[in-house]
């Protein structure tokens, strides 16, 4: 048994990996490699055995910007143990290996887990975090003003990740200096998620879902009642997967996901521990 760790560029452990996220997850991440999205801020820290990944922790960078200042973070993923190999102690000694490497260099470290395995992450120093999510109902008698814009081909996404570095977001909270985990979603489970709002110019990526738009962030400083109304009078509803930079007018309530639960560690989770926040949704690893 051997960990290896940013191996993207080995082949053999690269097919291997995927091969695994496959089995565990139904994930596959050969595309946004080939893509160029896989880049220096997603870590696979892996236990090899008979030049096989069979147990993983993947490291993932995630500054965020948090009220105009730079946090920096890392988010912890692709949690996962090839079933023919569990009970023999993987996850924690990459879980340690991880947490060693950088718990004094980053200002916190978060993770998503499921609700198989809430017992153990308070093993490492893990806390059960809280999010907030801002929602509201709306009364808009405008026309359908948000445009789609395509995400399926490479020019798509190249524009995509300019204007995601250059344009602030409309947020207290959001991610920055990884515009590969965006384009993980966007480029593939996504690609009809982006729209443009001209009157702000602004980007929004949302999902609409009968008559509620669920908005995963505004790029661009698009005001957010601007952006909900820019999608018609049908939208009876908007909820939002991030924090807005004004809650006026919205409805705060605690977020329970089903089978999802956010841990944290560090000083930047104790000093906002009483803050409502929420990551983004299309940030999760």
């Amino acid at each position: 048994m051997r960990i290896e760790y940013n191996y993207r560029e080995n082949e053999n452990l690269r097919r291997s990996f995927n091969e695994l996220a496959e089995k565990v997850f139904g994930l596959n991440f050969e595309n946004w490699y080939k893509n160029g999205f896989w880049k220096d801020n997603y870590i696979p820290y892996s236990v090899i055995e008979d030049g096989k990944v069979v147990s993983n922790v993947s490291v993932n960078a995630c500054s965020m910007n948090y009220d105009g200042r730079i946090v920096k973070l890392i988010q912890l993923g692709t949690i996962m143990t090839d079933p023919d190999y569990r009970g023999r102690g993987y996850s924690r000694v990459l879980m340690e290996r991880v947490i060693s490497d950088y718990k004094d260099k980053v200002d916190g470290i978060y993770l998503f887990a499921n609700d198989s395995v809430l017992d153990f992450y308070p093993k490492f120093g893990f806390k059960i975090g809280r999010e907030y999510q801002y929602s509201k109902d709306v009364d808009n008698n405008c026309e359908t003003q948000a445009v789609l814009v395509p995400m399926t081909k490479k020019e798509d996404w190249d524009k995509m990740v300019r204007i995601i570095t250059e344009k602030e977001q409309n947020s207290r909270f959001y991610m920055v200096e990884n515009t590969g985990l965006y384009m993980f979603y966007l480029s593939q489970f996504m690609q009809e998620n982006t729209f443009y709002v001209k009157s702000c110019d602004s980007y929004a990526v949302a999902e609409v879902e009968d008559d509620t738009l669920i908005l995963h962030t505004i790029i661009g400083k698009g005001d957010v009642d601007q952006v909900i109304s820019a999608f018609g009078n049908k939208i009876k509803k908007g909820i939002l997967d991030f924090t807005p930079n004004r809650i006026n007018g919205f409805e705060e309530n605690e977020l329970h996901e089903e089978d999802t639960t956010l841990f944290v560690m560090g000083k930047f989770f104790e000093e906002i521990k009483d803050d409502k926040l929420m990551f983004q949704a299309i940030t999760h690893a």
